[in-house]
C-alpha cells in the first residue's frame, strides 16, 4: 500500500481515518484479553488496508502508572500529532509505502514520555497477520514492563 505524502497528510488533517478506542485497567490485563486486544488492533490494519484508509487505533490501559499503545498508518516515524512535520522528511508528490508504527504513551516510559517504533509496512502485516499479532503482544507486555519498572532517576 503506497501513498502520496500530500494525499497523506491531507487526510490526518480530515481525520479521514479509520478510529478505534480500547480501554483496560492494568489489574485486568491476562494473556488471553491481550492477546484478543491485538487480534481486534491488527484486524483493523488489515480492515483500513481493504478500504484503502489509514489507522489510528489505541489501547489506554488505565492504573498506578498508565500506558497508551497505539497503531498508527504512516510513511514516516511520527506520530498523527506532528503531521505538518511530514513535509520536512518526505516530497509531497513522491510515494511512499505506507507503515504500521507503534506509539507508547506514558509518562513512565523514558524522559519524554513518548516512544515510537515500525511494527511493520501494511502488506506484510496483511500478508501474515497471526506473526504480528504475536510480535504485538510481545511489543505491549515488554513496554509494560518497562513502564512498570521505570524509575525517574
Amino acid at each position: 500500500m503506497k501513498i502520496k505524502s500530500k494525499i497523506l497528510i491531507q487526510k490526518i488533517e480530515k481525520q479521514d481515518y479509520l478510529q478505534d478506542l480500547e480501554s483496560i485497567k492494568y489489574s485486568d490485563i491476562t494473556n488471553a484479553k491481550l492477546k484478543t486486544i491485538a487480534q481486534k488492533m491488527i484486524q483493523e490494519v488489515i480492515q483500513a488496508s481493504k478500504n484503502n484508509s489509514l489507522l489510528q487505533t489505541e489501547l489506554v490501559i488505565t492504573g498506578q502508572r498508565p500506558a497508551t499503545f497505539v497503531l498508527e498508518s504512516n510513511i514516516i516515524n511520527l506520530p498523527f500529532a506532528n503531521y505538518k512535520k511530514i513535509t520536512n522528511f518526505r516530497d509531497e508528490d513522491s510515494e511512499y509505502d505506507i507503515n504500521i508504527y507503534v506509539e507508547v504513551i506514558s509518562e513512565y516510559i523514558n524522559i519524554s514520555k513518548f516512544r515510537i517504533d515500525l511494527l511493520a509496512p501494511v502488506a506484510d502485516i496483511v500478508a501474515e497477520p497471526d506473526q504480528w499479532i504475536d510480535k504485538l503482544v510481545l511489543i505491549i507486555k515488554d513496554k509494560l514492563t518497562e513502564v512498570r519498572n521505570y524509575n525517574h532517576g
